[in-house]
């Protein structure tokens, strides 16, 4: 039996970093969870143990860190092509990178110049491919909370002997979101789409009449491509935080609605993925 060495990469998993910008009394703060990925002709490490084509994982962690100050760290999209374009550039062994991103977002304190406050769970992403010349950018966001009290249905669905769910047209629709969108082309003001995609999605959630999550999510994905010109492909994740109305009838209590149990599993999981038509070739970016 012969034995082949398929695909590998290797790199430095989540280098917390937090760059502070003291230019001014009224300070900055950006923070950010950085995972870089090497891929090349690394199966002389892999099978006989020969280090000399690997750059340490360490040296990835400190580049992260020198690239911080020496060149600031922006939008989280632009410091990933920055680090995906140097290691392939700078390291001869490498012909690809992966840097994998997530923005930790703070808020300012009373409008205060140097203290801040945490904002909630909800993470912006971004991951960069960079092969030889060419680069991919995907942008997104993950545990994004949202819940319709109303406006939600549920009905109509296929039934066999072991369904036992009833019919509703009035329910409590919630899901953590995480959506991944692909840019056709990098010529991108990173803060602005990000900004108008989540405007988009949430707006389009707040005003969709829910026949099923699945019909939400399209529509949300499709405001986004028709909007948003730069935008070639949406993933969207949901999973269905379902509430309960609680049986309150033994205790002489009538429930319209109005008390629930909110269950964390099992759950249901919808999944969409939608792109344009002629969207160009996704080539290694959701690799």
């Amino acid at each position: 039996m012969g034995i082949v060495l398929g695909p590998t990469q290797y790199g430095k998993a989540e280098c917390r970093l937090v760059r502070i910008v003291r230019d001014t009394p009224r300070h900055e703060i950006r923070d950010l969870n950085v995972s870089t990925a090497l891929r090349g002709d690394f199966a002389a490490a892999h099978i006989s143990g020969d280090q000399s084509r690997v750059l340490p994982t360490d040296t990835q962690k400190n580049t992260v860190y020198a690239f911080a100050e020496s060149h600031g760290v922006g939008e989280p999209e632009a410091f990933g092509l920055l680090l995906g374009r140097h290691f392939v550039a700078g390291t001869e062994s490498v012909d690809g990178a992966r840097i994998t991103l997530e923005d930790y977002a703070w808020d300012r304190i009373d409008d205060h110049d140097h203290s801040f406050v945490r904002r909630g769970q909800e993470l912006r992403t971004a991951v960069v491919t960079v092969t030889g010349a060419d680069a991919w950018v995907v942008s997104g966001l993950t545990d994004l909370i949202v819940l319709k009290s109303t406006g939600s249905e549920f009905a109509g669905f296929l039934v066999d002997e072991y369904t036992t769910l009833p019919e509703t047209h009035d329910r409590v629709l919630a899901t953590a979101l995480t959506v991944q969108w692909r840019y056709g082309h990098l010529d991108v003001d990173w803060a602005a789409t990000y900004d108008a995609v989540r405007r988009l999605l949430l707006g389009t959630f707040a005003d969709t009449h829910s026949l099923a999550l699945q019909q939400t999510l399209y529509a949300m994905g499709s405001a986004v491509l028709l909007m948003r010109p730069e935008v070639a492909e949406i993933r969207l994740v949901a999973p269905n935080r379902h509430h309960f109305a609680v049986d309150l009838t033994p205790f002489g209590l009538d429930n319209p609605g109005e008390v629930f149990h909110a269950a964390d599993r099992p759950y249901g999981l919808i999944e969409a993925t939608l792109l344009r038509d002629d969207a160009p070739d996704p080539g290694p970016a959701w690799l």
